[in-house]
Formats: structure tokens, sequence, C-alpha cells
């Protein structure tokens, strides 16, 4: 239990620098659609050559390879790039706030899908997150960039899409095979982003490729392993909630690093968000919270983890 909850928290960590990463991946020159090539390219090379040598790649089914392909090449790319472009646009603190909109979404999307009575429980931590939400964000007309607000909040809700579609049309492979294949078939849906829209430029600085192995290694590879570890012992449920240690690494290390400050009408925003995260997170029926083994339970960890 202990090596679980220490797990889930370097984890937590691992996912908070990234924004603080990309913000000096962005200093060199290095361009978002670039960032996320690299980053997947990487990621994908780590997670497919390590199931390769351990022969845990296994045969996919037609109607897998499409599911993958959507979510991996289609909403895991789409919110990634929404991500980080604002990561590029507004404060990495803001950004990382305003994505932890995306529990109390999926409370109620689960509840759409499940079929289940609209209940306070249900309803109640997107209201929360929402009056949180005109906390963090204040006067739009106080030079806060509209742009990257939008896409911080288009983030949060394609996350919360991708969890709970991802949890429920893909629950038969393991984490460490989903993940493999969803960060493949990212890379090459940012790769063909990239030659179309003439987005791919390696011509920035030398130290873009620390940054972007940083993104990659730490904040990728590293984060959804110790993820992994974590959940197989607390659960999802339980590693979510320890996951929330994100944001507040993310909101310290841009105060530390980057000298961002956040006033502290934004900072009470950003706590209301998170309780309504973490309502929400504990309102959603997560099927696999009940045991290691349980394939559905490993694989809403493994959708979930890829943030």
């Amino acid at each position: 239990m202990r090596r679980g909850v220490v797990a889930t928290l370097v984890s937590a960590s691992a996912f908070g620098l990234m924004p603080v990463f990309a913000f000096y991946a962005y200093g060199t020159g290095m361009s978002v659609t670039t960032l996320l090539l690299l980053r997947f390219a990487i990621a994908a090379a780590v997670f497919l050559g390590w199931l390769g040598l351990r022969g845990r790649l296994g045969r996919l089914t037609g109607r897998q390879w499409a599911t993958l392909a959507l979510l991996g090449g289609g909403m895991y790319a789409a919110q990634s790039l929404l991500y980080f472009t604002a990561v590029q646009r507004i404060a990495p603190a803001l950004a990382v706030l305003l994505l932890y909109l995306y529990p109390g979404l999926v409370s109620v999307l689960s509840a759409v899908v499940e079929r289940t009575r609209v209940s306070w429980s249900v309803v109640g931590p997107i209201l929360v997150s929402l009056a949180g939400l005109t906390l963090v964000v204040g006067r739009l007309d106080a030079g806060l960039d509209l742009l990257g607000v939008l896409a911080a909040v288009g983030a949060a809700v394609t996350y919360a899409f991708y969890i709970v579609l991802g949890s429920r049309v893909s629950a038969s492979l393991s984490p460490a095979v989903t993940t493999a294949y969803l960060t493949m078939f990212a890379t090459g849906s940012f790769a063909l982003l990239g030659l179309a829209l003439g987005g791919l430029d390696l011509g920035f600085a030398p130290a873009g490729w620390v940054w972007a192995a940083a993104v990659a290694i730490v904040s990728t590879v590293l984060a959804i392993a110790l993820f992994f570890a974590g959940a197989t012992t607390l659960g999802p449920v339980r590693a979510s909630i320890l996951s929330m240690l994100e944001p507040v690494v993310a909101v310290l290390a841009a105060w530390l690093l980057l000298g961002g400050t956040l006033s502290w009408p934004q900072l009470a925003g950003g706590a209301v968000v998170l309780a309504g995260a973490v309502w929400g997170i504990l309102a959603t029926p997560v099927r696999g919270d009940a045991s290691p083994e349980d394939p559905a339970g490993e694989e809403t960890t493994a959708v979930s983890a890829s943030s």
C-alpha cells in the first residue's frame, strides 16, 4: 500500500512538471506540433520496445485497431494539442487548473452513458468546478488570452469524452498495451498534421531536445508507468484522488521556476475546481476499482492515466 501511494504521488509530480518542461521547450523555438510529435514518438518507442522485448504486444483484432486509432490518433491527440496550446498561450498553472474541470464532466457523461438518474452527485461536481472556473478566469478583459482559456477548457472537455469512451470500448486490452498503441497512433497524427500544415521544424536550439526528452520520459513514460503501479495496488479511484497532487505541483513549479503568479481569487478558484474534481472522481461509477486483476478495471486506469 505504501509503495502504491509513493508511486502515485511521484507520478502526479511528474505529470505536474510537464507544463514547465513544455514552457522551456517553447523558449528554444520549438512549435507545439513538433514538441508533441517528439513526445509521443519517444514514448511510443519506449513502450513498444519494452513490450516487444517481453513478448507482450499480442495480436489485435480489426475492431481493436480501429478503436485505438480513434482514441490515440483522434481524441488523445486532440486533447494534447489543445492542452499544450493552452500552456503556450496562458500561464502553465492556469492551464492545468482549467484542465481539472474534466472529473466533473466525466461524472455527468458517465451518468448519460450509463442512463442513470441525474442526481445531485452528478450535477454537483460540475457546478462546483464551474464556480471555481469563474474565479480562476476572472475578467476576460483583464489581459487574459481568450484562445488560451478556450483551449484549456476544450482540453478538459475532450479528455472527459476520451475517458468515458475509452473505458468502455477497449476493456479487453492491458494498460501497457493500450498506452503503447495510443502513443503510436498519436505520433502518426502529429506527423501527418505537421506535414499538412508545415508545423514541423527541427531548427530549434539544441536545448530543446533536453526539454522534449523531459516531457517524453519524465512526464509521459515514467508518469504513466508509476500511475499503473500505484493504481494496481490502490485501485483507480484512490489513485485518481492522489493524482490531484498534479495541479498543486504545476502551480508551485510555475511559481518557483517561471516566476508566474496567480492572484488570490485565482488560487481560491483553483481550490474550488479541485474540490469539484475530487467530488467528480468519487461520484463517477468506476467499474475497475474492485480488483487489480479485473481487465475492465485496468482499462479504466489505463485510459485515465494517459494525460
